[in-house]
């Protein structure tokens, strides 16, 4: 069901309670009144009955042929009038008694003064009435035709307002549901001529600030950042082909150069050593790629638990010297920062990673091969610098260097795939720290500031 008709259906079922409820009041409440309304009419008749035959100058013969032309032209109240000993002192008509009463009633009525009920349709109103000293009872009882008829068509008239009521309602929630909508209905029609094609395509935002304004404004940006991720991923893929294409290439060539011809065995042990780097660099690659996989989930899926950023950077110095015996790596941490300052939340594997690029990068594009690594509270702050002499990095390729793929200028004459300080910049963010590169004449320096535990809390 469509949300239009199921909105007008509901708003139709609410109006629909609420008339049936102010309904239900008014008709019974109308009734309450028309019974009571009655029954004050018939005591009033008793009473003046009463004083009639008690006080009045017409005959009792007289009464009765008035009671009887009254009957003809409209439900006359009938009246009879009983003494203390339950005697029957007068009657409007004996034959036709309404009330049928007996000693029990009239018990009733004198011991109460006063008795109002119902004896089948006819409204019975039964009061005490003294006349010299002495006491009577009084019934008055008629069939209330006008106040019935009024009921009955009190009834009739809400029956047919309320079908009408209901009716205009449900067209009036048509028509207000479709204009409310008519804004998702263009949304919708928009949407459909979106694809994995077209993300460049956009929602046309209302001027009308609520609620189809902001849900367009949030679906544009969602367009946009899936735009952007197509784009890097086609990016992505565009440069991963032909990093891996390069070693590919050279190592079919060498392969199909060394079935061409036989060889030396130092010449096939040549052949083999560069096939063996070529592999070596595609493993190198392979496990780039699965590194900044890893810093690409969810932060929510990555391990986090207490580390030590200090015994991290020895991990990664360690590794680093073993790996690259020619590297030189001074690690300074200064003595008076407290050891808390040292601990953070984070996922050591990927900081180790992180630390790694960093130091090879500064050792392999350092003129002399050193990296200084300066460990000190700046500002309450955990700063963490990788200094290293060498060529400056220019303003461009400073604002483009995290970028995925990007080889500054001063970088053609070393290996490498422009993978590493983008993977690092994602991992820092992940443990919500910054990375800022700095370049002078003959330095170059990034700092990675991390949140103590203090700032943490």
């Amino acid at each position: 069901m469509k949300v239009r008709t199921r909105l007008t259906l509901l708003f139709t079922l609410v109006t629909a309670m609420l008339i049936s409820f102010y309904g239900v009041a008014i008709y019974y409440s109308s009734k309450e009144a028309r019974e009571t309304s009655f029954y004050t009419e018939l005591k009033s008749e008793a009473v003046a009955k009463a004083n009639l035959f008690f006080q009045g100058a017409l005959s009792e013969k007289e009464m009765h042929q008035l009671y009887k032309n009254n009957t003809q032209t409209l439900s006359e109240v009938q009246v009879a009038i009983y003494d203390s000993g339950f005697n029957l002192v007068y009657h409007d008509d004996s034959k036709v008694d309404y009330v049928k009463e007996n000693p029990e009633m009239l018990s009733k009525i004198f011991k109460s003064k006063q008795l109002f009920f119902f004896l089948d349709d006819f409204q019975v109103a039964g009061i005490v009435y003294s006349h010299n000293g002495k006491q009577y009872a009084v019934t008055a009882a008629a069939y209330d035709q006008y106040g019935y008829n009024s009921i009955n068509h009190l009834l009739t008239i809400s029956i047919i307002s309320f079908i009408i009521i209901l009716v205009l309602i449900y067209v009036a929630g048509l028509f207000l549901s479709k204009k409310a909508l008519s804004p998702a209905v263009k949304m919708v029609e928009q949407i459909k001529r979106i694809n994995a094609g077209k993300l460049q395509l956009r929602l046309n935002e209302s001027e009308e600030k609520g609620e189809f304004h902001e849900l367009e404004k949030n679906f544009n940006q969602m367009l946009e950042r899936l735009d952007h991720s197509f784009s890097t991923q086609k990016h992505f893929v565009s440069n991963i082909s032909h990093e891996l294409n390069t070693p590919l290439a050279a190592m079919t060539a060498e392969l199909e150069l060394a079935l061409q011809k036989n060889y030396t065995q130092d010449e096939y042990q040549k052949i083999i050593l560069n096939a063996l780097t070529d592999v070596k660099n595609m493993s190198k690659l392979s496990g780039s790629l699965m590194d900044l996989a890893k810093a690409s989930y969810d932060p929510a899926e990555i391990s986090f638990s207490e580390i030590r950023i200090d015994e991290i950077l020895m991990d990664s110095y360690a590794k680093i010297r073993k790996e690259n015996p020619q590297y030189k790596i001074n690690l300074n941490i200064d003595p008076e920062i407290d050891e808390q300052k040292l601990i953070h939340k984070g996922n050591p594997y990927l900081l180790l990673v992180a630390f790694n690029n960093l130091i090879d990068n500064a050792c392999k594009y350092a003129s002399d091969n050193i990296c200084l690594i300066d460990v000190a509270l700046v500002s309450d702050h955990l700063s963490i610098r990788f200094i290293n002499n060498g060529m400056p990095v220019s303003e461009k390729d400073q604002q483009n260097i995290f970028k995925p793929f990007y080889r500054a200028e001063n970088s053609f004459d070393k290996k490498g795939y422009g993978i590493g300080l983008y993977l690092t910049q994602k991992i820092i963010s992940l443990h919500h720290a910054q990375i800022q590169i700095s370049s002078g004449e003959s330095t170059t320096t990034f700092q990675i500031t991390f949140q103590t535990s203090d700032n943490r809390h």
